[in-house]
């Protein structure tokens, strides 16, 4: 076994074991104060342990992997059906993981600062911390067995994993009312979308005759059933990544702890849906129809993400609509054909908005609310956390040179190339995606200013608070994360950079690598003006608003759009109306008729055996005088039935 191939094996099996043995520990009851001290740091030991050695793993896979490697073992086969047990990696594995491992640590230090006391809680400690942690282990496990799987079936099994430990960790904090509604939603709007995601890997598996990835890659599918396929696997796509219409769950899922909220939305559950279509790139680039379907989805995602995080309140709600948005620009560039942009995009948007998250975090530990309304005036008191926030947000509106104006120019490029010269795609999706990637920009911008101003500027409107700057414990996660998301946009000037995100097996990586210098995917010219008039367009009406009236809120420009905005179109209520109710319906019904007909009919068929069997007893246990009076019935009845046979004979 090569060394690549070992680190890539290790990689998701580290955070497995260690989350199993987590399992192991007692979440001690709150009055049991030493054995609780004792578990939670155990868990801390564990969750820190396994997330470090998983980046180490990742870093060192990274290092020592200078040409893609794959490893396969038989596990099952069905008849000539094979399902392998095995790796399939290259440098886009290697990047994606790292950026997995990266986030995963931050959250398991984070944790054990953010589930503590803060001022303004009434619990001492988290007394469920020890499954908290090893639930975090078994995600990043997830996670990094989705990225490295050379097998579509074992790719399930990490997919699968992750719907499971993102509605316990959503469910997490159960004295919140809102946390098990968002966790189970979460599970079921994504397991709608995972129906069709299993038929597709059944579809393309059996065509092919094996499961592994490159099997599938390699297998020359006919058109219908590759359609058909695509089609199905965008369903799990639209669900995990929060794509319309199965984007509802995302911004409920705020219900469950800032750290978890930094973890599902920066490197793990939204991105499996974005990487899995990257990692199969070379069958979507073979089917229009469905990068057609999925640019039009993008658009969509992409401004109604954009358009509800302009009227949200919630910090975590802001940012959470942004990841909608922003996922709307990965899946974009993937359907014009620019998969290395979308996994760029994808990249730095996982270090700004796990720095993003950590950091409203700690302005809700400090200041004891998410609410912007209940805010104000906290760079003054929290400069640190003021600080990397600007980063986080200046990243998110593509502020240059921090790293989403490379990262979201990239895509915009991409689009608009695929626009004027055509693609995989239709041109028309070339521009759909990029005339609703520049009216995004806008929007970003406008709500990035807005959270801003509305939290850090302007004066406190709650000043019986006293909040100030997070522990180190807090505050160094937070700190590390403003590093990737101010730097990393730089690496798209590089063309191995460039040639690393490419999909193993795809022509274009082959070309680059063989015949032509790789091209960057940073493109300074021209282009970028349009954007860059944009953002300041969307930050200058925001900050104009603000300045008008500090204690206003910006977000009155939308007029009578505010209220739609706010509900975000009233689509999470015309779900409800059209599938949750009649479904709820139709359960109520079908437990009603298999309570009263199918059970009624055993019920009732008992009662009647019951009714006619004590009727016999009671004739069996009857007294002299009714037995004998019922024998000589009896002997009547059969002596007249005798005389009238005779008769008639």
């Amino acid at each position: 076994m090569s060394t690549p191939v070992l680190l890539g094996t290790l990689l998701p099996a580290v955070p497995l074991v260690t989350g199993l043995i987590g399992l192991l520990l007692p979440p001690a009851s709150p009055e049991a104060g030493a054995a609780r001290r004792r578990a939670r740091r155990a868990a801390i030991t564990l969750g820190t342990t396994g997330a470090a050695l998983s980046l180490l793993l990742a870093v060192a896979l990274l290092a020592t992997l200078d040409a893609p490697a794959e490893a396969t073992r038989t596990w099952i086969d069905f008849g000539g059906l094979t399902v392998t047990l095995g790796v399939r990696l290259d440098s886009t594995v290697a990047l994606v993981a790292v950026a997995v491992a990266a986030v995963a640590l931050a959250v398991q230090v984070y944790s054990i600062g953010y589930l503590r006391n803060g001022p303004h809680d009434e619990v001492d400690v988290d007394h469920r911390y020890p499954p908290y942690a090893a639930q975090i282990s078994l995600f990043t496990a997830a996670m990094l067995l989705v990225v490295v799987a050379g097998d579509l079936i074992l790719l399930l099994v990490g997919w699968e994993v992750m719907g499971l430990c993102s509605y316990l960790l959503i469910a997490h904090e159960r004295r919140l009312p809102a946390a098990p509604g968002a966790a189970m939603k979460a599970f079921l709007v994504t397991r709608v979308g995972d129906v069709g995601f299993l038929l597709g890997i059944a579809l393309l598996g059996v065509s092919a005759g094996s499961f592994r990835i490159a099997d599938v890659l390699a297998h020359d599918h006919a058109t219908g059933l590759l359609t058909a396929a695509c089609l199905l696997l965008l369903a799990g796509v639209a669900g995990k990544s929060a794509q319309f219409p199965l984007h509802t769950w995302l911004p409920d899922a705020m219900a469950g702890p800032t750290p978890i909220s930094a973890l599902i939305h920066a490197a793990t559950m939204v991105a499996a849906g974005v990487y899995v279509v990257a990692r199969l790139f070379p069958l979507f680039g073979q089917v229009p129809v469905a990068l057609a379907v999925l640019g039009v989805l993008a658009s969509i995602t992409l401004l109604l993400g954009a358009f509800a995080a302009l009227a949200q309140d919630d910090l975590k709600r802001v940012l959470a609509w942004s990841t909608v948005s922003q996922l709307g620009y990965l899946t974009g560039a993937l359907a014009v054909g620019a998969p290395a942009a979308a996994l760029f995009h994808l990249l730095t948007h996982a270090a700004f908005k796990a720095l993003l998250f950590l950091a409203a975090g700690a302005v809700i530990h400090a200041a004891g609310t998410a609410l912007m309304s209940q805010l104000g005036g906290l760079h003054r008191t929290m400069p640190v956390t003021f600080w990397s926030m600007l980063i986080g947000l200046g990243a998110l509106a593509g502020l240059p040179p921090l790293s989403g104006f490379f990262s979201k120019d990239s895509v915009l490029y991409a689009a608009e190339e695929a626009a004027r010269h055509g693609g995989p795609a239709p041109a028309w999706v070339g521009w759909a995606v990029w005339l609703a990637g520049l009216v995004g920009v806008a929007l970003t911008a406008g709500y990035a200013t807005r959270l801003l101003l509305r939290t850090f500027f302007g004066a406190p409107r709650s000043p019986l608070r006293q909040p100030h700057d997070p522990p180190a414990v807090l505050r160094w996660p937070v700190l590390l994360l403003t590093a990737p998301a101010a730097l990393l946009g730089l690496a798209g000037f590089s063309g191995t950079f460039a040639r690393w995100l490419e999909p193993y097996g795809s022509a274009t990586r082959e070309r680059s690598a063989e015949l032509l210098p790789a091209d960057p995917l940073v493109h300074v010219g021209p282009t970028v003006l349009l954007p860059l008039v944009l953002l300041a367009l969307g930050a200058g009406l925001a900050w104009a608003r603000w300045r008008r009236d500090p204690g206003g809120d910006p977000a009155v420009l939308l007029g009578p759009l505010r209220p739609l905005s706010a509900r975000a179109f009233w689509l999470d209520d015309l779900q409800h109306t059209l599938v949750v109710r009649p479904i709820g319906r139709l359960a109520a019904g079908a437990r009603t008729a298999d309570e009263v007909v199918v059970d009624g009919a055993v019920t009732g068929s008992g009662r009647v055996a019951w009714w006619l069997g004590g009727g016999l007893a009671a004739w069996h246990r009857a007294t002299l005088p009714r037995a004998a009076a019922g024998v000589l019935a009896g002997a009547l009845l059969i002596g007249l039935a005798a005389m009238l046979i005779g008769g008639d004979a």
